[in-house]
């Protein structure tokens, strides 16, 4: 399986990133798909998830700023932030929880992560 992330980068407070992260290979079912995020010193944490059925959770830091979406024909999910702080500079990592391939199953599969720095 791959999985390829996208929409990092650099954005000034208050600015706007999308990102991107699409899975590939002989996928047969992905739960859900989500963000997760990670600073230097902390723990990696629930950034929000969308399931096969289009029910989300968000972190409370993340409610009313940041939508996540997904396209399940396509094994994508995306995750359009608004309003961004400082706060959230970390590396945000794609998560696929219950992958199920058509040799494996995985509680969670994660992607490289992508850099997302806030700052003016």
């Amino acid at each position: 399986v791959q999985v390829v992330e996208s929409g990092g980068g650099l954005v000034q407070p208050g600015g706007s990133l999308t990102l991107s992260c699409a899975a590939s290979g002989n996928i047969f079912s992905i739960w859900a798909m989500g963000w997760y995020r990670q600073v230097p010193g902390k723990q990696r944490e629930l950034v929000a998830h969308v399931t096969t059925d289009g029910s989300t959770k968000y972190a409370d830091s993340a409610k009313g700023r940041f939508t996540i979406s997904r396209d399940n024909a396509k094994n994508t999910v995306y995750l359009q932030m608004n309003s961004l702080k400082p706060e959230d500079t970390a590396i945000y990592y794609c998560n696929l929880d219950g992958l199920v391939t058509t040799i494996e199953a995985y509680d969670d599969y994660w992607g490289q992560g992508t850099q997302v720095t806030v700052s003016s």
